[in-house]
């Protein structure tokens, strides 16, 4: 039997998932020296994460909430979910486009304010509901930022309702151009894309380049009466920005998924609870698939979907396998050769591969590895960590 493991769970993690694990792991919210961790939304940037930790699972797609580059430095790889949240977040988008299209939230508002009997409510809807007129989607246009598995998937449901689809990416994977509907028109830049939408959807990672991606300089070339979604993540808008542009009329409504102070209140403003992947479905289908990237790493070195980590796959073909993440750096796979050579460990079979500043080799020999050689190849200059893996 495989070695036993121990995850450690920081957030309640769907038995579905946790289920994909072998069933001699350990797993729990109270694990010392674990593994793995296990989460979904907990801060650990102020966390102190034990030596033991081999690797670290996120069931969703971003990870800001994880101190990626310190677990880089370590040799840990960071596994992330993506796509496996996309349904529940197109869904949500779609029901953000119809509630600024229609003035839903302004319109309950405005029930929910009226008083008085049935017929002196009924005189007001009438006399009100004019406030409230809205537009159809078929023919309009929307914009699409970011045409990842979510962006894509928003783009296919958005040309299913009639509308047509302009998007921009300037990173977009060959995975994704192909999932990518024929009939998105493809933008020049972020400004070409906010230029002709009526409607505009955000869906980007939380970085540098993207930090207030929409600010009052691109809102400004917006379409006036625009409606603007982020359901990406909250920093990727200026909402000082936005407010000052919903004020003044320039944009029609901002709904997004992160509640602000600044945004309370607003008569055409919509925060949402962060509910973008909060359905069964998507919590489940997250948890099973870092589930078992987590146990596939763990067992057999694999890596799939890591955020920090090149993908790397190799069959097993012999019963002892070492896995060994280093620095990107020349001559790193003829010192580990050498090193096998030296102790007489014939190479069965050999994968590395690099991404960036990192890179991750899986080797198979045909005959046991001494402890001393595991020494030998983590005392390689550049090497982060050697993992012994006997099937």
């Amino acid at each position: 039997m495989a070695e036993p493991r121990k995850i450690l769970t920081l957030n309640a993690i769907s038995a579905r998932g946790l289920a994909r694990l072998p069933e001699h792991y350990a797993v729990g919210g109270d694990i010392a020296d674990p593994d793995a961790i296990l989460v979904r939304s907990a801060n650990m940037h102020d966390m102190t994460i034990p030596a033991s930790v081999k690797a670290v699972a996120r069931a969703g797609a971003g990870t800001n909430n994880i101190p990626v580059k310190a677990l880089s430095e370590r040799g840990v790889p960071v596994f992330n979910a993506p796509g496996a949240n996309a349904n529940a977040v197109k869904e949500l988008v779609i029901a953000g486009m119809l509630m600024g299209a229609r003035n839903i939230v302004p319109a309950i508002r405005f029930v929910e304010g009226l008083s008085g009997s049935d017929e002196e409510m009924h005189r007001a809807t009438e006399a009100g509901k004019k406030a409230f007129a809205g537009k159809e989607l078929p023919g309009r246009t929307l914009g699409v930022i970011g045409l990842g598995a979510i962006g894509s998937h928003v783009a296919e449901a958005a040309i299913g309702l009639g509308m047509k689809v302009i998007g921009f990416d300037p990173a977009i994977t060959v995975d994704a151009a192909w999932r990518l509907p024929s009939q998105v028109r493809r933008a020049e830049s972020v400004e070409d894309a906010l230029r002709v939408a009526d409607f505009v959807t955000l869906h980007v990672p939380l970085v540098d380049a993207t930090r207030n991606l929409i600010n009052a300089q691109r809102i400004a070339v917006m379409r006036p009466g625009a409606v603007l979604l982020n359901f990406a993540r909250e920093g990727v808008v200026d909402n000082a920005a936005v407010i000052e542009a919903l004020d003044a009329d320039k944009l029609h409504a901002y709904i997004c998924d992160f509640p602000a102070n600044a945004l309370k209140g607003h008569a055409r403003a919509v925060a949402l609870p962060h509910l973008g992947a909060s359905t069964e479905e998507a919590e489940e289908n997250c948890a099973v698939m870092v589930a078992e990237a987590l146990a596939d790493y763990l067992e057999n070195g694999n890596i799939l979907n890591s955020v920090n980590f090149p993908n790397v796959a190799m069959a097993r073909e012999s019963a002892y396998r070492i896995a060994i993440a280093n620095a990107n750096v020349p001559n790193m796979v003829g010192q580990i050769s050498a090193v096998l050579a030296a102790a007489g460990l014939n190479i069965h079979n050999m994968v590395n591969k690099s991404r960036g500043d990192m890179a991750y080799t899986l080797v198979d020999v045909d005959s046991a590895v001494p402890d001393a050689v595991i020494g030998r190849l983590s005392a390689i200059e550049g090497v982060l960590n050697v993992r012994y893996l006997p099937a």
